[in-house]
């Protein structure tokens, strides 16, 4: 029989996944009373952080109509208490060298009076902040991080997207003539970009489609003429093609600094945005500062959110040696800088959807987004998941991490992994070196 345990949340767990409060069945879930006056400091955030605050307060809410929230109201169906400790003796149980008045040291002070005066069976802490785990482990206290959302991922590392295999020269022939060839291989995933070596050593580029092996040909870009945009590997080849194929609505890039991703994907953009495939660009990205945060910088929300723009304008000024036509179409609404805080509720029809820095989101964020795609648009995540920037979240937890996982081998995604950079010879070295 399993052992019921105690899992204490922390706050930063309830503002990270509003359901965290319902995925814990079979066991007993306490709150420190100073979880909830943190949770009323974010209550009115117009961001998701925001409304995972206020569905929490609303939820206990509701709870108090079953029973009383200091003793143990047990959830129908789960089979999971919820309750609200009010105890903490923080004075007497905290060393002395940290601070009593630290909301982390209080709610670190209730765990330590609840291992002090409950029975013997199991007590954890969850939280996403490593600090106070690692405070929870000097002071003898089991602690962990909240592993809903981790993925496992496999010895060879994060999925790339690229696969090989061996053809015979009768199925390369075909591949070439036809443009496609029946292959049987169940370590294939749909829409995963395949290299076909044959016998004598040549190969081909295709991708997975169905039961076929689809060659995958020249990406389509409209714009080669004018900027003279080609693949400089065949990693940025699979990435033209899955930024031009209209059938993957989802295409998720990642690499190294100076990959090629973001400007890949800005050129896709806009040749299909001349072409008429789509009716407007629509650039967002987590906001996650060095210094100071989004809502000190002065101006308007445009003004604002300039500064973030940076990295787009570097890439414009770079493939067209100017950016007025770019502000131009930024003028006219043929562009469009959506702040990831303001997305909630909107609908995005006939767009072309580029997430920049998507490993600083949260899946719950990236989820937001995802769900905020309409008819006949297309939604690019682009990132680099060993430069997370955002507390509480990792290579293994971050949003672009977990979607890619969760999406491999679905019908209506595609991803890649650039691993060449192609910024400048320096900037490889030290991507490499440092």
């Amino acid at each position: 029989m399993t052992t019921r345990k105690i899992f204490v949340l922390d706050t930063s767990v309830l503002l990270y996944d509003k359901t965290s409060i319902h995925s814990f069945p079979g066991n007993d879930v306490v709150i420190p009373l100073k979880v909830l006056d943190e949770l009323d400091r974010f209550k009115d955030k117009p961001n998701l952080v925001g409304e995972n605050a206020r569905y929490i307060n609303r939820y206990l809410d509701n709870l108090r109509q079953i029973g009383q929230l200091d003793k143990s109201v047990v959830i129908e169906g789960s089979d999971q208490t919820i309750r609200i400790e009010i105890h903490t003796q923080e004075n007497e149980l905290i060393p002395t060298s940290l601070d009593a008045r630290s909301a982390d040291n209080i709610i670190l002070g209730t765990a330590l009076y609840l291992a002090n005066t409950q029975d013997a069976r199991p007590l954890i802490v969850v939280t996403k902040d490593i600090n106070l785990r690692v405070k929870c482990d000097a002071l003898g206290l089991a602690a962990e991080d909240y592993y809903k959302d981790h993925v496992e991922v496999a010895e060879s590392g994060f999925y790339e997207g690229v696969g090989s295999i061996q053809l015979n020269n009768e199925q390369l022939e075909k591949l070439f003539k036809d443009g496609s060839v029946e292959v049987s291989s169940p370590d294939l995933l749909e829409n995963q970009l395949i290299i076909g070596t044959g016998p004598a050593g040549q190969s081909a580029l295709a991708i997975k489609r169905d039961t076929h092996l689809r060659n995958m040909g020249n990406p389509e870009n409209h714009l080669s003429t004018v900027i003279k945009l080609q693949p400089r590997n065949k990693e940025q080849s699979f990435a033209l093609w899955l930024l031009s194929e209209p059938s993957i609505p989802l295409v998720s890039i990642t690499g190294i600094a100076g990959s090629g991703k973001t400007f890949l994907t800005l050129m896709a953009g806009l040749a299909a945005l001349i072409d008429g495939k789509y009716e407007r660009i629509v650039i967002t990205r987590s906001i996650e500062p060095v210094g100071r945060d989004l809502g000190y910088l002065p101006g308007s929300l445009d003004e604002k959110i300039r500064p973030w723009l940076a990295p787009i304008m570097d890439n414009v000024r770079h493939a067209f040696k100017d950016v007025t036509y770019f502000q131009c179409m930024i003028d006219k609404g043929q562009i469009e800088i959506a702040p990831l805080a303001y997305i909630r509720g909107r609908t995005f029809n006939n767009a072309f959807i580029i997430v920049d820095e998507a490993q600083n989101a949260t899946v719950h964020e990236l989820k937001t987004i995802i769900t905020r795609v309409g008819k006949d648009s297309k939604i690019v995540l682009l990132g680099d998941v060993e430069q997370v920037d955002t507390p509480y979240i990792d290579s293994r937890s971050n949003g672009l991490t977990i979607t890619v996982e969760k999406f491999k081998g679905h019908r209506l995604t595609g991803h890649i992994n650039l691993k060449k950079g192609q910024r400048s010879d320096l900037a490889s070295a030290a991507a490499d070196i440092l």
